[in-house]
């Protein structure tokens, strides 16, 4: 018998899970997203792109902006559900909510844990030099993810990702470990093991303080600041232009020959010193424009050396 869910998210990362446990089968009687949010130019209220998937497909959508009063609790019990499927969803699940469904709830986290618990496990993973990542269905608890793990699936990690990168490989390999997951549960062959004690560490949410860069880091640690807060909030210095320090985003690099003073522009291709080795800029943003390759931006802001970012 297909399994009776709720299925709780908010992202794009989401929605791929929500798309194939509907494509296996299973009857998601209700969706729980964040509410929709002004965004854009004119501040349009904007709904998560699985409150969008949802209506499409014809799911009940909730949108509570708590789960702690009686009357949340209530709602989601009605459901009956067996399960409760999280991916991102973004808000804090009380006791109550966890014990509702007959099997618990299951959540969908872009780790190996115990490493990354917690907000921004991409960006973390991709920032730290981490070799490796993936994905892991973990039975929830009242802890930050804590709970007990039933699959995972691995991915390394190379150089060239980006956050937006590892996302976007992580996101179906997450959506098919759920579907398998939830097979096993369905079947009663589902088998959870405790985490380990030993490794833990916390992804805590990307401050934007975080993004300004330090050239005086070893250049493999610069290029995977880079591309950990890639595309956003994005990696950002200064470059003296016209007169006046312009800030520039850097979206994506990679590792150069050349050496020189931290933040020295090195030749006409926008190779640039660090601490240890240097790096070249190949995607980048300037303040207001659009992002583009490093080839078009020579193009209309031609820089050679003598010159610094800062």
């Amino acid at each position: 018998m297909p399994l009776r869910l709720i299925f709780m998210g908010t992202p794009e990362f989401a929605v791929p899970t929500l798309l194939e446990l509907v494509a296996h089968g299973h009857e998601v009687v209700a969706v729980y997203t964040r509410a929709a949010k002004p965004a854009g130019r004119g501040m349009k209220l904007q709904q998560s792109p699985v409150e969008q998937q949802a209506q499409r497909l014809g799911i009940p959508v909730l949108t509570p902006s708590t789960l702690k009063t009686p009357e949340a609790e209530a709602a989601f019990r009605a459901f009956a559900a067996d399960a409760a499927v999280v991916v991102a969803y973004g808000m804090i699940l009380p006791q109550p909510i966890l014990d509702a469904p007959t099997y618990g709830c299951f959540n969908l986290h872009a780790s190996l844990l115990p490493r990354w618990r917690g907000a921004a496990p991409i960006n973390r993973a991709v920032m730290a030099g981490d070799a490796e990542s993936g994905v892991m269905v973990m039975r929830m608890d009242a802890g930050l993810d804590t709970g007990d793990v039933a699959m995972a699936e691995r991915l390394a990690i190379t150089d060239s990702m980006t956050a937006a990168d590892l996302h976007d490989a992580l996101a179906p390999r997450g959506a098919d470990l759920m579907v398998r997951a939830m097979g096993a549960l369905e079947r009663g062959q589902l088998q959870l093991t405790k985490q380990s004690e030993q490794g833990v560490t916390y992804a805590a949410k990307i401050d934007k303080a975080e993004a300004r860069m330090d050239w005086s880091q070893p250049a493999r640690a610069v290029l995977r600041h880079i591309h950990g807060l890639s595309p956003f909030p994005g990696a950002w210095c200064e470059l003296p232009l016209d007169g006046e320090a312009v800030r520039l985003k850097i979206l994506r690099c990679e590792l150069a020959k050349g050496a020189g003073q931290p933040g020295e522009l090195l030749d006409d291709c926008l190779t640039v010193a660090c601490g240890d080795g240097a790096i070249r800029l190949v995607e980048l943003q300037r303040a207001g424009k659009a992002p583009m390759k490093a080839v078009d931006f020579l193009r209309g802001t031609p820089l050679k050396p003598p010159l610094r970012f800062g």
